[in-house]
């Protein structure tokens, strides 16, 4: 059971957002399909929240973005952000999970 979970969540999506953003809104539809058929760890980045500032002058411009990591990958760090497996602005289900494919094989 442990193994079949883990294979089931062997992702991690951050999603970097804020708030009445309409590719936001679109963009959670899409990772919510993506869930359906393959359930991954989810994170949420409001870049209105002064926390986040230093991922808001990085993605500002750019937003919805995600970042796809394997499961167990630490948290998000912003010096490695240029590394990131990313999609931005409008994307499908088909390229998320393209992403997700391609971390699994690294």
């Amino acid at each position: 059971m442990f193994v079949t979970r883990r294979l089931l969540h062997a992702c991690r999506i951050t999603l970097f957002s804020r708030d009445d953003c309409g590719l936001c809104t679109q963009a959670k539809g899409v990772l919510s399909d993506v869930w359906d058929k393959r359930p991954f760890h989810y994170t949420e980045v409001n870049l209105a929240k002064p926390e986040f500032k230093h991922w808001k002058n990085l993605y500002d411009f750019d937003i919805p973005v995600i970042h796809i990591s394997k499961a167990e990958a630490g948290e998000e760090d912003i010096s490695k952000a240029g590394k990131a497996v990313t999609l931005m602005h409008r994307f499908t289900t088909e390229q998320v999970e393209a992403k997700m494919n391609q971390v699994q094989s690294i």
